[in-house]
Parts: C-alpha cells; sequence; structure tokens
C-alpha cells in the first residue's frame, strides 16, 4: 500500500511496510517516537518538488477544492501502478484519483492518524532538503494561500480604483475650465449664443462647425441643434454686436474645441471602465451607494479591505473629518454625514430623516464591504446588495410617511411598542335601544331635557328684553276658577290691558342710548335675571279681537319689582254678545297704533278712561 503525502515543498510518495500496524491505531504513535523506527514502518519512495511558489500555490488550491493539478497527475502517472492502493487525507481527492486513473484509494480515520505520524518525522524522512528551505517555502506558499483566499487576483485590484476616480474627477475640472475659457473666447465675437445653448458640448460642437458667425446663413445645424434652436442661432448671427475676430483666432477656438469633445469621449469611457470595475470588485457597496460614491469611499479608505475594517459610524462620517474634529474642538453639534451623503438613498430623504437614513445607510454598506472582501464566492453575487437596499427603501417610506417611530427589533419588542399605541374603537349601533317598553330611566332623562330646554328659554327671553325686544307672546289656558267674574272683569281687563301695553312700549322709547345709561341698566338687571319671566297671554277666536293679558315684572331704578294685575278671560260667546266690549277693544288698538307712531318723538301719551 502507497501513502500520498503533500507538504509546501511537494509530493512525496511513501510505501507502508507493515499494515498490521494500522489495525491498533491507539498504538501507532509510540511506533514513530524514533527516526529508526520509523524506517520499519514506512519508507519513502519518490518526492517531486515544486519549481516555485506559483506551482506550490496551484497544486494547494486544487487540493483544497478536491481536484487533480498538472504535477500530481504527473506523480501518480508515473510511479503509482494500478494494481495498488494508494492512502489519502480527502476523499474528494481519492474519489477524483479513481476516477481518472482507476486506483482504488483509501481515506478513513487510520489514515489521518498515519499521515499525523509522518508529519511528525517528516524532517528526517526527506532526505537532502535543508530545514531552511523547508521553512521558508511553507512560508511563502502560506502568504500566498491566504492571499487567494482573500480573492487578491487581478481582476479585483483596488488600487485602479483609487486611481481613476481621482483621474475623473480632475478631468471634470479641467473640462469646466476649457469650457468657460471658450465661452469667454468666442463670446466676444458671438456673444448672443452662449445665450441661446446652454448645453456645453452642443455649444463647444457648434462653434466647430460654424467658425465665423457670418458663415450662419450657409451651414446647416440641423445635425447638432434641434430646428427652434437652429433658427434661433441664425438669426442672432445677422444682428449680433460681437466684434470682428480674425482667422488665426478663430483656429486657434476651434482647436480648444477638439480638446474639450476629445476629453469629454476620454471621460465618458473612464466612467464605464469605473462603473464595470466597481462592479468586480465591490459589487454590493456598488448597489448601495453607486459606483462614483462607492468609489470615492475606497479611495478615502485606501482599499476596500480597510474600508471593510471600518466600523459602520467611520463610514458614515467619511470624508468629514475634517468638520468632526472641528466640531469635538468647538463643542459643537458633530456632523450626520460625509460621502454617503451623496448616495441616491439619503439624496432621497427629507432633511428630518437625512441623519437616521445615513446611519443605517452606513451599517449596511460596513455589512457589505465585508462580504465583497472576505466572500468567497468565485461569481458576482448581488443578493446581499439587493435585499439591503429593498430594506433600506422600505425603512424610508416608513420614516417618511412617520406611521412607525421604532422601525428595527424583535417581534417581542414590537408587540409591546403596538401595546402603548392609542386604538381608535369604532362605536357601533346596538339593536336593543330599539326596544318599546317604558322604562322609568327614560321618564327621569325627558324631564331633565325639559328642564334644560326651560331654562334656555328664560334665559334667552331676559337676553332679548335686556336688547329692547318683545319676547315672543305663548298662549296660555284660560283660568276656569276666575270665568265668574262677569262683564265687569272684562271691562276691566280690557282697560288693564291697553294701559299694560301703553305702558310697556313707552318704557322701551325711554330707554337711554348711551353706553354708560346701558351699563347701569344691565347691572341693574343681572341679579333679577332668574326671576324674570314675562308670559303673554293671547287668544282667538272666530272674527274677535282677543284681549291680552299679561303680568310683567317691570325693574325699576332702585330695583325693585312691581306686579301688574292679571285679566280674567271669559267664555269667547259673552265677548261676541257685547258690542261695548267690541268698541273698546277697538279703541284701545286704535290708541296703542297713536303712541306707537309718536314714540320717534320720545312724547308720552295717555289716554283717559
Amino acid at each position: 500500500m502507497l501513502v500520498l503525502f503533500e507538504t509546501s515543498a511537494g509530493y512525496a510518495i511513501f510505501k507502508l511496510l507493515d499494515e498490521n500496524k494500522l489495525k491498533n491505531v491507539s498504538d501507532l504513535y509510540s511506533h514513530f517516537e524514533s527516526p529508526e523506527a520509523t524506517t520499519k514502518i514506512i519508507k519513502l519512495k519518490h518526492f517531486q518538488k515544486f519549481d516555485d511558489t506559483t506551482e506550490a500555490l496551484a497544486s494547494a488550491a486544487s487540493l483544497i477544492e478536491g481536484k487533480l493539478c498538472k504535477s500530481l497527475k504527473k506523480v501518480i502517472k508515473s510511479h503509482v501502478n494500478s494494481s495498488d492502493s494508494l492512502m489519502v487525507a480527502d476523499p474528494k481527492l481519492g474519489a477524483a484519483i479513481k476516477e481518472k486513473f482507476n486506483i482504488s484509494c483509501v481515506s478513513s480515520s487510520s489514515a489521518a492518524d498515519l499521515l499525523r505520524c509522518i508529519r511528525s518525522q517528516f524532517e528526517n524522512l526527506l532526505v537532502g532538503l535543508p530545514k531552511k528551505d523547508l521553512t521558508a517555502m511553507s512560508l511563502g506558499l502560506a502568504h500566498s494561500l491566504s492571499r487567494y483566499k482573500l480573492k487578491f487576483s487581478p481582476d479585483k485590484i483596488d488600487t485602479m480604483i483609487v486611481q481613476a476616480i481621482g483621474l475623473l474627477d480632475e478631468l471634470d475640472k479641467e473640462v469646466n475650465n476649457y469650457i468657460m475659457r471658450c465661452r469667454e473666447w468666442y463670446g466676444w465675437h458671438f456673444p448672443e449664443l452662449g445665450k441661446i445653448l446652454t448645453d456645453n458640448l452642443e455649444y463647444v460642437k457648434t462653434i466647430k462647425t460654424l467658425g465665423m458667425r457670418e458663415n450662419a446663413k450657409s451651414i446647416d445645424l440641423s445635425s447638432i441643434l434641434s430646428p427652434g434652436l437652429e433658427d434661433q442661432v441664425k438669426t442672432a448671427a445677422e444682428i449680433s454686436m460681437g466684434t470682428e475676430i480674425a482667422d488665426d483666432d478663430i483656429q486657434h477656438i476651434v482647436q480648444m474645441c477638439d480638446e474639450i469633445l476629445d476629453i469629454s469621449t476620454y471621460r465618458t469611457s473612464l466612467s464605464d471602465y469605473l462603473k464595470s470595475r466597481m462592479m468586480a470588485v465591490a459589487p454590493n457597496v456598488t448597489v448601495l451607494l453607486g459606483d462614483l460614491v462607492g468609489a470615492r469611499m475606497l479611495a478615502q479608505g485606501g482599499s476596500l479591505v480597510n474600508v471593510a475594517k471600518m466600523p459602520a459610524s467611520t463610514i458614515q462620517l467619511c470624508g468629514a473629518e475634517k468638520a468632526l474634529f472641528r466640531a469635538l474642538k468647538k463643542k459643537h453639534d458633530t456632523p450626520k454625514y460625509g460621502l454617503i451623503y451623496h448616495s441616491s438613498l439619503v439624496g432621497r430623504a427629507t432633511a428630518k430623516v437625512k441623519g437616521r437614513m445615513s446611519r443605517m445607510l452606513a451599517a449596511k454598506v460596513a455589512l457589505a464591504a465585508r462580504f465583497d472582501a472576505f466572500g468567497e464566492s468565485e461569481t458576482i453575487n448581488l443578493e446581499l446588495g439587493t435585499n439591503h437596499l429593498a430594506n433600506l427603501e422600505y425603512k424610508l417610506r416608513l420614516l417618511e410617511e412617520g406611521s412607525m417611530t421604532r422601525i428595527s427589533g424583535t417581534a417581542k419588542a414590537k408587540a409591546k411598542f403596538e401595546k402603548y399605541q392609542v386604538k381608535r374603537e369604532i362605536v357601533q349601533y346596538s339593536a336593543a335601544a330599539d326596544s318599546t317598553i317604558p322604562s322609568n330611566k327614560r321618564k327621569i332623562e325627558d324631564t331633565d331635557i325639559k328642564e334644560e330646554y326651560s331654562e334656555l328659554a328664560a334665559v334667552k327671553n331676559i337676553k332679548q328684553e335686556a336688547e329692547g325686544q318683545q319676547p315672543p307672546k305663548k298662549k296660555k289656558k284660560k283660568n276656569k276658577d276666575q270665568t265668574n267674574g262677569g262683564d265687569k272683569s272684562i271691562d276691566n281687563g280690557a282697560d288693564v290691558t291697553i294701559k299694560s301695553e301703553q305702558e310697556s312700549i313707552l318704557t322701551e322709547e325711554q330707554t337711554p342710548k348711551s353706553k354708560k345709561k346701558k351699563k347701569k341698566r344691565e347691572l341693574q338687571e343681572e341679579p333679577v335675571k332668574e326671576e324674570l319671566i314675562v308670559e303673554n297671554v293671547t287668544k282667538k277666536k272666530k272674527k274677535s279681537v282677543v284681549a291680552d293679558t299679561s303680568v310683567t315684572e317691570v325693574v325699576t331704578e332702585s330695583g325693585k319689582k312691581k306686579k301688574k294685575n292679571k285679566s280674567q278671560i271669559e267664555e269667547a260667546e259673552a265677548i261676541e254678545n257685547s258690542p261695548k266690549k267690541k268698541k273698546k277693544s277697538i279703541v284701545a288698538d286704535t290708541s296703542v297704533g297713536e303712541a306707537i307712531s309718536e314714540s320717534g318723538k320720545k312724547k308720552k301719551k295717555k289716554k283717559g278712561q
């Protein structure tokens, strides 16, 4: 049986002399305590040394993935027969060897113990390989393998991104300076063109095609400008107030326009290159921040690994270090964002939410940078960045709507948060309220409502009388106990009614108009407002004029009350049978009308009995 042993220096194939030793694995280590005892159990058959570190790295990478490299294929093909059995450490590698060379491979716990014992005596088993060389090879392979695991391949060198974003910013500055110089230079010859064309590239292309403004009539600008702008340019060229320039001047202006167009073209191609490199080096960071902001973040940090080592708070303030230390020195408010402010998520947020949004975005960028720097996926994986972007957009929508103040936390915390929220209760109509069975409670409520209504009516009447208006008259049933008074009571009642009406009208006309007297009268009426109730009784039957009787309470200047007599109303038949009473009622009406007509002159009139 043969044993395949992989080292940092090369591949070694040992021959197992005594296979019975593998039956008792617990005592196997005792047979490898000395080099002499080791040679009795195992013997070196062949050792294939690596030529350089690149070959060692390629073989180590293939062994990690369970694949066969070229050097291992040569060793197995030349020194292992198909009839031999081969002991290996990795089952995947054994399956690949069996599939390729049809050699039976063994990989078990006993094989792992045997390889561990061989490693302890490896320096004594290899003859002709110094210990220093073996140590140097192991160290070089370890560094190379660690770089390979971190995916530091030429396709993922972030130094190119740092240089590209720096060049892109410089090109933007140069193009702006050139365009400003071109506008100022050509503006002496054709100043109206700068106001018509606001786009810089259209302006430069028009100058290159047009040349002198006198050529505007004969040159077609439809390939550069829209028909409306073309007409405006040609019209302005005819009436331009610019100065005349020489042919040498326009030649240099056209050469500068060529330089501007070349720089703009190169700037576009550099932007596309930067975007492709960012998607290859840091795809998830690019999804969250964009290619330009992500590239500036890498340039600020120095490399992708440096950004991955930063905490989220440092990423949030990356680019605003001067403002941070100035605020700490002067004890002012520290900044909330740096380069991350230019990302689309923070730009879409309102001013009130920008700080919270930048903090959440910085946390997700920190995770995405670590995944891009130390992830083991060979292909570009955008799943992490896409999920974080969707989550941040959802949280941004919640913050702008203001529907939640707490947007993170466990389900238990969320339930605790909802516990203290005010829940609006919808009152539904109860069918039990439709019951027609009378109840004492209903009667009590009705009496309370009537008392409140009577109090409101009394207050309303008091206000009307205070304003000088007569309260509305109410009908009142006749008093049966006082109907036996005869004709005399009716006569007296009519006379008293006439007098009461005249006195009430005269008292209304004699009210003072000045504010002081009104205030004095209101102060006199306040203590007796609750007791002042006016009732007018009217009744009409057939063609008769019903005598009105009322009991009024008049407040004098001394604050005392005077009650007027109550008249009695007899039956309607007695009123009809007495023509004298009709005449008296008619006379009473005429006297009241005369008193009303003369009230404008503020004179008192009284009618004798």
